[in-house]
Formats: structure tokens, C-alpha cells, sequence
């Protein structure tokens, strides 16, 4: 049971204190479950994060169930997904029954304001780990930078972008068996 709190406790920690969504999380997320409760060593933290984020739903959710059901199976899952996702439903029930009051305040639209530049930074931190843990070299490096310039400049859905990927990926694993086989088929 002390587990199970401590998944509560650590995503609640998180979630209370994070702006932004997911990935400005990740960085509390590694520090918490990778450096102070090891509970995922750094190497497979970066798979895990590889993981949810190709799958449907909220990143945070997802991370959040991944780590609690790897430490502590359903509970664990449970217990990990509530703590990330009950300060974010408490906060903006309270911001909903306070905000229509007061949005239209000038200090409130200078809090929003100076609050986007520091979402920015804590999206990017993360994701410059993100490239260091990923070894890019100069032949990988060209997919993420057409991936951008595809989605960004040329507004291709990223959707296109993900199942060209998967076909791209499986073509690939298909002639690299092809290989290994007729090699090990040679005298």
C-alpha cells in the first residue's frame, strides 16, 4: 500500500506543479522516477517516453499509467493516473468559477503572457534530453528535420507523417531480415 501512495503522491506532486501539459512535464517526471525513486532506470525511461507518446490519449496520462503499472501493476496504474490528473481538475474548477469574473483584468492578461515564455522552456528542456538520449547522428538527424519541415512548413497532417513512418519502418525491418537471412543461408 505505501507504494501505491507513493505513485499518488509523486504524479499529484507533478501535476500540481507543471504548466503547460505532458512534455513540460517530463523533466519532474525523470527527476522524480528515474533519479529519486528509481523506480525506471534513465535508458528505458526514454523508451517509455518513446511509447506513450505514439499512443492515443493524454501524454501525461499515459506516462503516468505506464510508470504506475510497471512499479505496481492495476493499482499502481490507478493510483499514478489520479495523482497526475486530480490537481488539474481541481485547478480549473477553480479557475473556471473565478476567471469569468476577472479575465478581462489587465494584471490577469499580463500573468497569461508571462507565463507562455516558461512554457516554451519547459517543453524545450525536455525535448533537447530527448535528442541528446535518442544518439542522433547525421544520417538519423534528416528524419526529424523533414518531419518538421513536412508538418510545419508544408502543413502535411502528421498523421501522414506517422503512417508513412510505420511503412517506412516495416519496409525497412523486412529488407534488413532479408539480409540477415541470406547471410546466414551462406556457406
Amino acid at each position: 500500500m505505501k507504494i501505491i501512495w507513493q505513485l499518488f503522491s509523486t504524479f499529484f506532486k507533478i501535476g500540481a506543479f507543471t504548466l503547460g501539459g505532458g512534455y513540460a512535464m517530463l523533466s519532474m517526471v525523470e527527476k522524480a522516477v528515474v533519479d529519486k525513486k528509481q523506480w525506471i532506470p534513465s535508458d528505458e525511461f526514454w523508451d517509455m517516453i518513446a511509447i506513450v507518446q505514439s499512443l492515443p490519449g493524454v501524454f501525461a496520462v499515459n506516462t503516468a499509467l505506464y510508470v504506475g503499472r510497471r512499479i505496481a501493476g492495476k493499482k499502481g496504474a490507478a493510483a499514478a493516473m489520479l495523482g497526475a490528473i486530480l490537481p488539474s481538475i481541481v485547478i480549473i474548477l477553480l479557475l473556471a468559477t473565478i476567471f469569468r469574473e476577472y479575465r478581462d483584468l489587465p494584471v490577469v492578461e499580463r500573468i497569461f503572457k508571462g507565463i507562455r515564455p516558461c512554457v516554451v522552456a519547459l517543453i524545450l528542456a525536455p525535448s533537447l534530453r530527448m535528442i541528446k538520449s535518442a544518439k542522433l547522428n547525421w544520417k538519423t538527424a534528416v528524419i526529424p528535420v523533414v518531419t518538421v519541415a513536412l508538418i510545419w512548413w508544408l502543413k502535411v497532417s502528421p498523421a501522414w507523417v506517422i503512417l508513412t513512418a510505420i511503412a517506412g519502418s516495416v519496409v525497412y525491418a523486412l529488407i534488413i531480415n532479408k539480409k540477415v537471412r541470406q547471410k546466414e543461408a551462406e556457406p
